[in-house]
């Protein structure tokens, strides 16, 4: 069957790139920013004046970065991607891009919620008062780096069932405690709860951090603003420890029932959150810090710690980067069996219908959420901030043509053509530009924050 122009086109391309130089493998990686899955697109780029006068016309392949936010698959995207979380956390905390600064004066706090107990695991503990270490359950004292922690201690006893169904209803679990929060609030104002829209809105960001046990906990972000967002000031009663107040009552009483047929058996499964419930008030950044800070965290430091755990998949890396498609790719994780027990739980429950979105997600564990979330109003969007990005980019790149940017329109005209690199030794030298573009801006950051 003969191929279609741009097929042949296409394969063409790709047989000629593998003879590029390194200093052409050098020019299409730095332009990715030391990507190291980039995408390959091929085609041509024109730009033309309003009256369509094509002025310069590049033709030929280029790539693209990935986009991808795992560090383990992509450490330059991943970093780009922490970025911007932090740009678009902080500006819900502290204001700026868009959002006004004022906001740092609204009641703010950082909530941590966790998953509930499903048998004893493998840790590290100290004595509360003296400091001194403990043992482990096992009996044992464990070394920081001991990949048995946050592993069960008996897997015979261990609930991995109940651990993944937890898992995969951890985000309803959370929508139905927004929705507690929200009631708990116009409680505590003394309004009803259909007026509250009318008094307040509460904006947060959250993000979803893995245990070493393999469940996941969410640390939030939560601001109370006047009903307009933002831009609107919070209510007189609004203060820090009434949110705190009812952040504790919605935690304690939410909950989703369910009702499913395991082993034959038709049963009522309700989930809650675990006992561990930490609150802390946002210290705004030009407070300074004192003795007594009650446990404040400030904001910029916060937006940072948030933003770093946006880019993981789980704190032990322990999950697999790809979905699981058959029960050989499990067999041929080499991961903790722990982690594995996980894995293969929530692909054994995937055959029930009422769960089968567990098999798409087995191998995160059984958790199907979005690893940050926000509310609308809380801040920017990353498509605003990409957009504004790209648009810096395409000034940037037209005025060093020599033409105004606000004068000339760019068509641009790319087909997709491949992925990743053609060798090991290529994609070495991609992760090499991104080492020492990394290192510049480190030494930089400490050359302009030194006294």
């Amino acid at each position: 069957m003969t191929p279609a122009p741009h097929e042949l086109a296409d394969r063409i391309t790709r047989r000629l790139s593998r003879g590029r130089t390194t200093g052409d493998i050098r020019a299409l990686a730095v332009a990715t920013g030391g990507c190291s899955k980039p995408v390959h697109l091929s085609g041509h780029r024109t730009l033309t004046d309003l009256s369509g006068t094509v002025l310069t016309r590049t033709e030929g392949t280029v790539y693209a970065p990935c986009g991808n936010r795992r560090d383990s698959v992509c450490p330059a995207c991943s970093d780009r991607y922490q970025a911007d979380a932090f740009h678009l956390i902080r500006a819900g905390m502290c204001g700026g891009k868009t959002i006004p600064t004022d906001v740092a004066d609204k009641p703010r706090l950082f909530v941590t919620v966790t998953a509930p107990s499903f048998g004893t695991v493998h840790t590290r503990r100290q004595h509360r008062r003296t400091g001194r270490p403990l043992p482990c359950p096992c009996g044992e004292y464990h070394h920081p780096a001991d990949p048995r922690l946050g592993t069960a201690t008996d897997p015979d006893r261990y609930d991995y069932r109940g651990a993944v169904l937890w898992q995969g209803h951890a985000g309803d679990l959370w929508q139905r405690t927004m929705i507690r929060l929200r009631r708990a609030l116009a409680t505590a104002a003394g309004l009803r709860v259909k007026d509250f829209p009318d008094h307040a809105r509460l904006s947060y960001a959250k993000v979803a951090e893995y245990q070493k046990r393999g469940t996941v906990h969410f640390h939030a972000l939560f601001r109370l603003d006047g009903p307009d967002g933002p831009d609107d000031p919070a209510p007189a009663w609004a203060t820090a420890e009434l949110i705190e107040h009812a952040i504790r009552t919605a935690v304690e009483t939410a909950e989703v029932t369910t009702r499913l047929i395991l082993d034959g058996t038709p049963d009522v499964h309700t989930f809650r959150w675990g006992t561990q419930l930490d609150i802390r008030a946002i210290r705004p950044e030009h407070a300074p810090a004192t003795d007594d800070t009650g446990g404040e965290i400030s904001d910029r430091a916060l937006a940072g710690y948030i933003a770093k755990y946006a880019t993981k998949g789980t704190s032990t890396s322990e999950a697999a980067d790809r979905p699981m498609r058959s029960e050989l790719d499990i067999d041929a994780l080499t991961i903790h069996s722990h982690h594995k027990a996980m894995i293969r739980t929530a692909w054994d429950l995937g055959t029930n219908p009422d769960l089968a979105f567990l098999r798409k997600w087995a191998h995160m564990l059984g958790f199907r959420g979005h690893f940050l979330t926000k509310s609308q109003r809380y801040s920017l969007t990353f498509k605003t901030i990409r957009g504004q990005r790209a648009e810096y980019r395409r000034a940037e790149s037209i005025t060093a043509t020599g033409h105004d940017p606000n004068s000339v329109l760019v068509i641009n005209d790319w087909r997709h053509t491949g992925s990743g690199y053609n060798t090991p030794a290529e994609r070495e030298l991609a992760e090499a530009i991104y080492a020492r573009k990394r290192q510049h801006r480190k030494e930089k950051y400490t050359e302009e924050n030194t006294p």
